[in-house]
């Protein structure tokens, strides 16, 4: 997928570095069609607490936070936080609407931008380099202290069926996180060859049917709704090997990864945002499918060795030098409590990694 354009959100209503200034909104609307979108946008964020607790000891600078979405977690982060700004970052032009609204309220303490979280580097060093961004204020930087990711798709997309995430009611077959650019999911399935799309399900979790999906999908090309889609994945799972819930599931979840270049946008992400981490800083990954959880978990593994390449349990002989250390082992889950209360939070997997100063030792005359 084509990744949007970057523009700061410059409207009235927006989180801005020059709170007051007159524009148009982000959809060239009113304040009035912003405060819609913010309803509109409502998410609930998940693992909120830990997320405010994990970027607590941070030193004082800005948390960029990657996926913004209606700015739960980035709210959260500067009602709890008075050391931290926010750089708040989504590709969804509606995202970015309710997240200006949301954010509003702190002023120069946060902006957002239009933009995929791959831009990471870039959009930092722009933000830096902005006359009379970030507060003047001794206990504020542009220091990068903290990077979040939440990833996956927002309930909002998904409840809105015109979108085209979900399965459950028919409409236009689009899944893309920025609707104005890029090929459809439409597109997608209309082009791609029954080996491609056997292999993308495959690495889903379909197993040995995602090769008769995939053949069944193309001989009913061409699909153009949800609904089309999902009726043609249910036919071609035989219904007693049907899992629990909708078959269709694993196969939409597939298609909106690829048409949104999601995995490999995500490791170019991991390696830049760590890199960028000042010493003390941290980074929290909130993954909902394995294919994520696996890039996180081997991006923190490199980190933390350095890129090791030695026998585990021996002594390091090749010279690496790790500038990260995980903040706790494995990946955390939401609580019980959390997920009946929010069911997308039971596939949530959270990690965290810090990155660590290095102690420069003096060279021996």
């Amino acid at each position: 997928m084509c990744s949007p354009s970057t523009g700061l959100v410059e409207d009235f209503f927006s989180a801005l570095f020059f709170p007051g200034r007159p524009g148009a909104s982000p959809r060239g609307g009113s304040l009035v069609e912003g405060l819609q979108m913010a309803r509109i946008f409502a998410h609930e964020p998940v693992m909120v607490d830990e997320v405010v607790a994990l970027l607590d000891p941070v030193p004082a600078g800005v948390i960029v936070d990657g996926t913004a979405g209606g700015a739960g977690h980035a709210a959260a982060l500067l009602d709890a936080h008075r050391h931290l700004g926010v750089l708040a970052l989504d590709r969804d032009p509606d995202a970015v609407a309710a997240s200006a609204e949301r954010l509003r309220r702190f002023g120069r303490r946060a902006v957002v931008r239009q933009a995929t979280f791959d831009q990471i580097a870039d959009l930092v060093a722009e933000a830096a380099e902005e006359p009379g961004t970030w507060p003047e204020s001794p206990a504020m930087s542009p220091t990068v202290v903290g990077v979040l990711l939440d990833l996956g798709v927002s309930s909002p997309q998904l409840d809105r069926a015109e979108r085209g995430f979900s399965y459950r009611q028919s409409a236009p077959l689009d899944m893309r996180m920025d609707p104005t650019g890029g090929p459809s999911a439409a597109d997608f399935v209309g082009s791609a060859t029954v080996d491609e799309l056997a292999a993308l399900f495959a690495a889903s979790g379909e197993g040995r049917f995602a090769r008769r999906i995939a053949r069944a999908i193309v001989d009913a090309r061409p699909l153009t709704t949800t609904g089309e889609l999902a009726d043609v994945v249910a036919r071609a799972i035989p219904a007693a090997a049907r899992r629990r819930g909708h078959p269709a599931r694993r196969v939409f979840q597939a298609l909106r990864i690829a048409v949104n270049d999601e995995l490999v946008q995500l490791a170019r992400t991991l390696p830049a945002a760590l890199d960028l981490l000042a010493p003390g800083g941290r980074m929290v990954v909130i993954s909902y499918h394995s294919g994520e959880d696996r890039l996180v978990k081997a991006a923190f593994a490199e980190a933390v060795t350095g890129g090791c390449t030695c026998p585990p349990g021996l002594p390091c002989v090749c010279g690496a030098r790790p500038d990260h250390v995980l903040v706790f082992r494995g990946a955390r889950k939401a609580s019980a409590a959390e997920v009946a209360r929010n069911h997308r939070a039971q596939s949530a997997r959270l990690r965290a990694i810090q990155r660590i100063q290095r102690i420069q030792r003096k060279a021996v005359a």
